[in-house]
């Protein structure tokens, strides 16, 4: 059955991309369609922002205005979707929901598939990017399905348990 399941993405009122997304699973996990419902995004960038001279790091919407959703398309799911507050409704011509082609999902920055890691629990790293770039870890915990993996840090002469990005790491020889 999953392997129906195209992406398919679903204009939102502004502002309610994380609603629309809490109200998608929650109506899912009600209705017992988690088989035909595999996922939903609001795709997030890491963006420099200089507010009163000073530089944050600050996530921002990909695209304002549009919910991700990988799905099997079918009358019950359709309506689920279509009929959840916020949605306005699916991308495509007339009310017909076009699925991503496999490239435009790849653009997107989706990751097709679960990604992998080649590292494992007590594996030396080296985090290459973010406030801790250059510090040494060792490999604690990883999470597959979040893409986050949890390093112990020596700082100040004692582990520090640190949550980073699958990208965040690097092995160390």
């Amino acid at each position: 059955m999953t392997d129906n399941a195209k992406w398919y993405v679903v204009h939102t009122y502004s502002g309610y991309e994380n609603k629309v997304k809490a109200n998608i699973e929650k109506i899912v996990e009600n209705r017992g369609l988690a088989e035909e419902v595999l996922e939903i995004k609001v795709p997030m960038q890491e963006v420099l922002e200089t507010k009163d001279n000073k530089k944050k790091l600050v996530m921002r919407k990909v695209f304002p205005g549009y919910v991700l959703i990988n799905m099997v398309m079918n009358d019950d799911t359709w309506y689920v979707v279509r009929n959840t507050r916020g949605v306005t409704g699916f991308v495509g011509p007339g009310s017909k929901p076009v699925p991503l082609s496999t490239e435009e999902v790849k653009a997107m920055g989706i990751e097709v598939g679960l990604p992998t890691i080649d590292c494992e629990v007590g594996d030396n790293v080296k985090v290459t990017s973010g406030p801790l770039e250059n510090f040494i870890g060792v490999v604690e915990e990883i999470n597959l399905e979040k893409q986050k993996i949890r390093v112990l840090v020596s700082m100040f002469g004692r582990e520090t348990p640190v949550e980073l990005e699958f990208g965040q790491i690097e092995m160390l020889s």
